[in-house]
C-alpha cells in the first residue's frame, strides 16, 4: 500500500512538472515536507533549486524590493479573498460529495469491469516495459494530450490531492487551471477512483524511471508472495509439530496418570505392610512376655527342687521317675520351640522398604502364630509340672540337672533373638554366677535358692520401677531430673513389655520441657549409652521414633534434640537407614524457622556424611549444602563454611563439580537482578540493581570460593604432571613449571580452572556490579590477593596480571599460556567503547587493588598509577566520563589503608605540578579519598595539599579545592581541622568573588548536619552576608 501511494505521488509530481503547473508543484513541495515525505519531494527540491529555472540574481533582486505602503491593505484584501475562495471551495466540495453519492451505485456496478480493465492495463504495461527495455528510448510515443484527456487528468490530480489531504495544493491547482472547470468531472471512462493510476501506467510507462519503478514493484510483489508462501509452509510445519507435540503430551499425561496410580497403590501397600508389621511386632512382644513367664515358672520349679533335694524319701522314687519323664517331654518341647523361634527371628525384621511381598508377610505371620502356639504349649507344660510340685520330694540329683539343662536351653533361645530385651549373660546367668563344665550352677551349702530368688525379684523390681517413674518425674525439680536417667535407662533396657518401654523412652526425651544446652547434652549421652546397650534394631524401632516424633514440636529446644540425634545415634543404626531416613529428617530440619535448629542440622549433617555407605546421595547433599550456604542467618552460613563444606569435599571427592556449581550460582544470582536502566546501549543497562537477598547470596558464595581455595591449590599440586619440578619447589608454582605448562603438551585441568574459568567468571561478575557495591568488590579483591599468595609471585606475574591487563584493554604478554587458550584470554578484551567504559568502572579497581595491590607488585603498581593519573592527565587523552571512572577506581583502591602512602606521594606530585588539569584532578582525588582516612592522615596529608591548591591563582583549581574542603568538614569533627577549614573559607570569601562564595556555601551546607557546632555557627552567622548572592537559606 505504501509503494502504491509513493507511485501515485511520483505520478502527480511528474504530471505537474511536465504540464508546467509550477505554483501547484511548489505548494505540493511544502506540504510533502510538512508531512515528512522527503523521499517524494526530492525531484521537486531539485527542480526549484535548479539555477536554470530560477536564476539566483533574480531571486536576490526580488527579495531586496521594498514593500509598498499600501501593502497592509492589500494583504487584508487578499486574506478576505482567500477566505472567500476557501468558502467557495468548500461549497464545491459539498456539491462533489452529493454527486459522488449519486454515482456510488454506478461505481458498484462497474467494479467488475474495472477489475478486468486493470488486468488488461497490467499486461499492456508489461509489454510496453519490455519494448522500452529493448529500445532503450526514454521519450513518450503517445503524442500530445487531447482536451478531454487533459481534463480527466486534471480532475484525477485534484481528486488525489484531496484524498491525500493536501488541500492548499488542491486550491492552488484549482486556481492555476483556468481553462477548465474542475468542479464537475464528466461522465467518462476515466471518471473512476483510480484514474490517476491508469494515467501513471499508460502515460508514463514508456519512461525509464517509470519502467524501473514498475519492475521494482513487480519484484517486490514477487518477493512478498514468496515470503508469504514460505510463511504458510512454516505455519503448516508448525501445525504438524503442534499436533505431534499434543499427541506426545497426551501420551505423557496418560503415562503420568498411570504412574501416579501405581504410586498410590504402592503407598497403600506400604501402609498395609506397616500395619501388618505393627501387628507382628505386637505379637512378638507377646511372645517375649510368654517366654519370660515360662522362665519364671521354670525358675520356681528349680527352686522347689533345690529345697527338697536333701529330703528325698526312698519311697518316692517311682514318682520321681514319672517326674523325670515329664521333664524330658518338657525339654523336647523347648527344643522345638527354640528351632521355631530361631527361624522366626531370621524373618521378623522391621519393614523399612516399600518393596515387601505379600507372600513374605504371610509367612512371617504364620511363623508368629506357630511361635505363640509352641510357647503356650510349653508354658502349659511348665504349669502342669508346677502343679505336681508335691512330687518334687522324690526327685534325685539327675532330675535336678535335667531342669538346669532346660533353663540353659531357654537362655540360648533368648540370645538368638536380636530384639530380645535381656542379653545372653543376664539370661544364662541370672544371678551373676558362672556355669561349670557340666552346665550345673554352683549351689551354696547354706542357702542354695538365694540367686534364683534374686533374679525373680529383679524382674519384679523392674516392673515396679517402670510403673513408678512416670509418676515420680513430674514432681522432681527440673535441675535434678537428670539424676533419674540411670533408673530410666535401666527400666528401658530390661523391661519385657514394648509398650512400657515406649512410654519410658517418651519420658526420657520429655524429661525437661525446654532443656538447655547442658541438659540436652546429658539426655543425648544417655540415649547414646542406651543405643550401645540395646543394639541396632531396638535403636531403630524404639529410640529414633520417639526422638523424631518431636521434629515439629513447638519448642525449638526439643527440635534441637532431634537434630542432635541424627548425628549421634546414626552410628548405632544400619547403614541403609543413615542415607535414607536420617538424611530426610535432616533435610526437613534445615527448613526449620529457628536459626539454632538449622545450625544444629548443619553440624550433625557434617557428622553424618562419613557414616554413609556410599555416595549415591551426593547431589542431594550438595544441593542441601548450597541451600545452607545461602541461608539468611550468618551463624548457619559460618557453620556450613567451617564444617559442612570440608565434609562434603572429603566425602564426595567432587571438587570440580562443586566449583562449577558455585560459579554458576554466583553469576546467576547477579544476572537475574534487573538492570539499573532500561536505556539500551548505556552503561547502566549492563549493571544490575542487586536486592538485599541477591547481595547476601553473592557475598556468601564468594566467601565460600575463598574457603575452597586451599582445596583447589592442593589438588593442583597433587595433579601436577611435572612432579619432579613441583617436588623441588614445594607448594608454590615456579617459573619453570609455568614454562613447561606453556608448552601445552600435557593437560592440567585442576590448575587451569583458576585462570581459564574462575578469573573470567569473576570479571564477568564484576561487570554486573554498580560502583556502590564496594563490599562485593572488596570480597573479590581479597580472593585475588589470596590466590596470588597461595600460588606464588610467578603465577601472579605471568598468569593473573596478563588476564586482567587484557580485560581492561591493555596489552599483555601471553607467553606463559598454552596456545590453545590464547583465544579465550584475548576474548576478555573490550571490543567497543561501551565495553571499555565497563572495564574501567568494574575491572580496573580489581586490577589496582587485587592484582597490582599484592605486596610483591609495589613498583609496578606505582608505575601503573603514574601512567594512569600523571601521564594520562598531561596528555589529556581521557574523556570526562573516563576521567570520572578512573577517579572512582582510585577511590576504591584507597579503601585499602596500606596503599595510602603510595597514593599520597603521587597526589603531591600532581599538586605541585604546573599543569592546571593535573591540579584539578588532584583536588578531585583528594575529595573522594577523604572518607577512607583518619584525622591524622587528614591533618598531615590532605589539608596541606588542599591549602596549597586553594592558594593557586587559577580559579578552577581553587573552586575544585573548595569542594574537597567541604568533604573534609563533613567527615571530621577535630577542632584543629575545623579551625583550618574555617580560616581557609574566610580566605576564599575575602576574595569577593561571587563564584567563590557560591562554591563555599555549596561545599559547607552539606556538612552542616554532620560537623561541629562551632563550624555550624560560623556558617549560620555568615548567612545574612551570603543571602544576597545565593538563595540557599
Amino acid at each position: 500500500m505504501d509503494v502504491e501511494r509513493s507511485s501515485l505521488c511520483n505520478c502527480v509530481v511528474n504530471f505537474l512538472l511536465e504540464e508546467n503547473y509550477v505554483l501547484t508543484a511548489f505548494e505540493l513541495l511544502h506540504e510533502l515536507l510538512d508531512d515528512g515525505r522527503d523521499a517524494q519531494a526530492i525531484r521537486l527540491k531539485d527542480f526549484f533549486s535548479d539555477p536554470a529555472h530560477f536564476p539566483p540574481d533574480q531571486i536576490t533582486r526580488f527579495n531586496s524590493l521594498r514593500v509598498a505602503d499600501p501593502q497592509s491593505l492589500l494583504e487584508e484584501k487578499e486574506a478576505i479573498e482567500e477566505k472567500l475562495a476557501i468558502s467557495e471551495y468548500e461549497l464545491r466540495l459539498a456539491q462533489e460529495d452529493i454527486s459522488k453519492l449519486k454515482i456510488e451505485l454506478q461505481k458498484k456496478n462497474e467494479a467488475h469491469s474495472v477489475e478486468l480493465s486493470d488486468s488488461k492495463a497490467d499486461s499492456t504495461i508489461r509489454g510496453r516495459q519490455e519494448v522500452h527495455l529493448e529500445k532503450g528510448n526514454a521519450s513518450s510515443d503517445l503524442g500530445p494530450l487531447k482536451d478531454n484527456e487533459r481534463q480527466d487528468l486534471n480532475c484525477a490530480v485534484k481528486e488525489y490531492l484531496l484524498l491525500a489531504g493536501y488541500r492548499l495544493t488542491a486550491m492552488t491547482f484549482y486556481e492555476e487551471v483556468t481553462d477548465q472547470d474542475l468542479d464537475v468531472w464528466p461522465n467518462s471512462p476515466a471518471c473512476v477512483s483510480d484514474a490517476l493510476r491508469h494515467y501513471y501506467y499508460q502515460y508514463l510507462s514508456s519512461t525509464t524511471e517509470a519502467a524501473e519503478e514498475k519492475i521494482a514493484m513487480i519484484r517486490l510483489n514477487e518477493s512478498l508472495l514468496e515470503a508469504n508462501k514460505k510463511l504458510n509452509h512454516e505455519k503448516e510445519s508448525l501445525l504438524r509439530n503442534k499436533d505431534l507435540a499434543d499427541g506426545q503430551i497426551g501420551a505423557l499425561t496418560k503415562s503420568l496418570e498411570t504412574m501416579q496410580k501405581e504410586i498410590k497403590d504402592k503407598e497403600s501397600l506400604v501402609q498395609d505392610l506397616k500395619k501388618s508389621w505393627e501387628h507382628q511386632r505386637k505379637e512378638l512382644n507377646d511372645c517375649r512376655a510368654e517366654i519370660t513367664a515360662l522362665k519364671m515358672h521354670i525358675e520356681g520349679s528349680r527352686s522347689n527342687l533345690y529345697s527338697v533335694t536333701n529330703d528325698v524319701d526312698p519311697g518316692q522314687l517311682q514318682s520321681s521317675e514319672t517326674y523325670k519323664e515329664e521333664i524330658k517331654l518338657l525339654q523336647n518341647e523347648i527344643e522345638t520351640l527354640k528351632a521355631k523361634y530361631v527361624n522366626a527371628s531370621d524373618h521378623v525384621e522391621p519393614i523399612v522398604t516399600k518393596e515387601v511381598s505379600e507372600k513374605a508377610e504371610d509367612k512371617v505371620v504364620e511363623i508368629h502364630e506357630d511361635i505363640l502356639a509352641h510357647v503356650s504349649d510349653a508354658r502349659n507344660a511348665v504349669v502342669d509340672n508346677g502343679d505336681s510340685r508335691s512330687l518334687g520330694t522324690q526327685t534325685s540329683g539327675i532330675s535336678m540337672s535335667k531342669s538346669e539343662e532346660v533353663l540353659h536351653e531357654l537362655s540360648v533361645v533368648s540370645t538368638n533373638n536380636d530384639n530380645c530385651m535381656e542379653n545372653k549373660e543376664s539370661l544364662s546367668k541370672p544371678s551373676g554366677q558362672q556355669l561349670t563344665e557340666d552346665n550345673v550352677l554352683p549351689v551354696k551349702a547354706d542357702n542354695p535358692c538365694d540367686d534364683e530368688a534374686v533374679f525373680g525379684k529383679g524382674l519384679g523390681t523392674i516392673q515396679i520401677l517402670a510403673d513408678a517413674l512416670p509418676k515420680i518425674v513430674p514432681y522432681v525439680l527440673i535441675n535434678h531430673r537428670e539424676e533419674l536417667l540411670p533408673l530410666i535407662m535401666c527400666a528401658i533396657e530390661r523391661h519385657p513389655d514394648s509398650g512400657t518401654r515406649d512410654s519410658l523412652t517418651h519420658t526420657l526425651f520429655n524429661l525437661i520441657k525446654r532443656p538447655d544446652e547442658q541438659q540436652r547434652r546429658i539426655i543425648m549421652d544417655a540415649c547414646v549409652t542406651l543405643a550401645k546397650s540395646v543394639g541396632e534394631m531396638r535403636t531403630e524401632t524404639e529410640l529414633l521414633p520417639q526422638c523424631w516424633e518431636q521434629i515439629n514440636h513447638m519448642y525449638e529446644e526439643r527440635r534441637l534434640l532431634v537434630a542432635q540425634s541424627c548425628g549421634e545415634l546414626a552410628e548405632f543404626v544400619r547403614p541403609e537407614i543413615r542415607d535414607s531416613l536420617i538424611l530426610s529428617i535432616v533435610q526437613q530440619l534445615i527448613e526449620d524457622a529457628a536459626t539454632v535448629v538449622r545450625e544444629a542440622a548443619v553440624h550433625n549433617l557434617a557428622i553424618l556424611l562419613p557414616l554413609f555407605p556410599n555416595t549415591d546421595k551426593y547431589y542431594k547433599v550438595e544441593e542441601m549444602m548450597f541451600q545452607l550456604i545461602c541461608d539468611p542467618a550468618g551463624v548457619v552460613v559460618e557453620t556450613s563454611m567451617k564444617e559442612l563444606v570440608p565434609a562434603v569435599i572429603k566425602w564426595g571427592n567432587k571438587l570440580d563439580h562443586v566449583l562449577r556449581v558455585l560459579m554458576s550460582h554466583i553469576l546467576s544470582s547477579a544476572q537475574r537482578c534487573p538492570p539499573l536502566s532500561g536505556v539500551e546501549g548505556s552503561v547502566e543497562s549492563h549493571l544490575r540493581a542487586l536486592g538485599e537477598r541477591e547481595r547476601w547470596n553473592v557475598d556468601v558464595l564468594l566467601k565460600m570460593l575463598s574457603e575452597l581455595l586451599p582445596f583447589v591449590h592442593q589438588k593442583a599440586i597433587e595433579t601436577c604432571p611435572f612432579s619432579s619440578v613441583t617436588q623441588a619447589t614445594g607448594t608454590m608454582i615456579s617459573t619453570s613449571v609455568l614454562e613447561l605448562y606453556a608448552g601445552g603438551c600435557i593437560e592440567w585441568p585442576a590448575f587451569e580452572w583458576i585462570h581459564v574459568d574462575c578469573l573470567p567468571d569473576l570479571i564477568q561478575l564484576a561487570c554486573f556490579l554498580p560502583q556502590k557495591e564496594d563490599n562485593l568488590r572488596n570480597r573479590i579483591t581479597k580472593f585475588l590477593l589470596a590466590v596470588s599468595e597461595c600460588f606464588g609471585n610467578p603465577y601472579l606475574t605471568h598468569i593473573m596480571l596478563p588476564v586482567f591487563l587484557v580485560a581492561v584493554g591493555e596489552s599483555a604478554d601471553l607467553g606463559f599460556f598454552p596456545s590453545t587458550i590464547h583465544s579465550r584470554i584475548k576474548g576478555l578484551k573490550p571490543k567497543t567503547i561501551l565495553g571499555e567504559r565497563l572495564a574501567t568502572i568494574c575491572v580496573l579497581p580489581l586490577l589496582l587493588a587485587g592484582v597490582l595491590g599484592a605486596p610483591s607488585k609495589e613498583e609496578e603498581l606505582v608505575h601503573f598509577l603514574r601512567k594512569l593519573l600523571v601521564e594520562g592527565t598531561k596528555e589529556e587523552s581521557h574523556s570526562v566520563n573516563r576521567y570520572t571512572e578512573i577517579v572512582d577506581a582510585v577511590r576504591f583502591f584507597c579503601t585499602f589503608e596500606q596503599h595510602h602512602g603510595m597514593i599520597f606521594n603521587i597526589l603531591w606530585e600532581m599538586v605541585v605540578s604546573s599543569h592546571i588539569s593535573m591540579k584539578i584532578s588532584a583536588a578531585n582525588l583528594l575529595k573522594v579519598i577523604v572518607p577512607y582516612t583518619d584525622s591524622k592522615v587528614a591533618s598531615t596529608h590532605i589539608l596541606p595539599a588542599l591549602i596549597t591548591l586553594g592558594s593557586d591563582p587559577n580559579l578552577n583549581v581553587k573552586y575544585a579545592s573548595i569542594d574537597a574542603f567541604g568533604a573534609v568538614a563533613q567527615h571530621f569533627k577535630n577542632d584543629i581541622i575545623v579551625e583550618k577549614i574555617r580560616v581557609q573559607m574566610d580566605a576564599f570569601l575575602e576574595d569577593g568573588s561571587h563564584e567563590a562564595t557560591i562554591a563555599v556555601i555549596r561545599a559547607l551546607v552539606v556538612a552542616v548536619p554532620l560537623t561541629t557546632e562551632r563550624l555550624r555557627d560560623y556558617i549560620l552567622g555568615r548567612r545574612s552576608n551570603y543571602y544576597e548572592h545565593v538563595g540557599l537559606f
